[in-house]
């Protein structure tokens, strides 16, 4: 039985580089309340749901309070527990109230900061492209350029082996606020 919900549609966003944070052509997605998770395990719930759909390499954190991006890995939180509000795509970006059961994917330069916390958030975050742990990059106005390459790599999905960490599917091109319907287990 799966633990998405039948009729989990994302909220696409397409940020705009703003100068600090490069964001992505890529939309950000968020699907809210996605996931029903096991109230006695929560954490395992989303981590299963990762490991399904080959996004593995979870940790359990919450989500840093300064404004940061990932320049060569795209990333998922998976909320466990709590609430929180948080500002994706830099300063110029969107704040959004996220709750145990929502997903994000973060396309590679996806800025995001924590506004606000629960005391009991956790999230369940991961990297996708070979496992690469990748230190946040501060968004000093120095610190983009070297960032823009590997972002811009990560936007050809040629080498991309799965879809997204939730529903398995790949983000369609720049622009369009909607996710390809096929599956990609034969890239697998």
């Amino acid at each position: 039985m799966s633990v998405v919900r039948d009729n989990a549609e994302p909220l696409a966003i397409v940020f705009e580089d703003d100068g600090l944070v490069p964001n992505s052509i890529l939309p950000f997605l968020v699907y809210q309340g996605a996931v029903m998770l096991d109230p006695k395990q929560p954490e395992e719930t989303i981590e299963n749901l990762f490991e399904t759909n080959n996004w593995g390499g979870t940790w359990r954190n919450g989500v840093y309070d300064h404004l940061h991006y990932r320049a060569t890995v795209h990333e998922a939180l998976g909320v466990a527990r709590g609430h929180a509000r948080v500002r994706f795509g830099g300063d110029q970006g969107q704040e959004l109230e996220i709750q145990a059961g929502d997903v994000a994917i973060l396309p590679a330069g996806t800025g995001h900061q924590c506004i606000k916390a629960s005391d009991d958030f956790c999230v369940i975050a991961l990297q996708l492209i070979a496992c690469v742990f990748s230190q946040p990059l501060h968004t000093l106005p120095n610190d983009a350029s070297g960032a823009i390459e590997p972002i811009q790599r990560l936007q050809d999905f040629s080498n991309l082996r799965t879809g997204d960490a939730v529903m398995n599917r790949l983000p369609v091109a720049a622009g369009r606020n909607k996710v390809e319907r096929s599956h990609f287990a034969e890239m697998l």
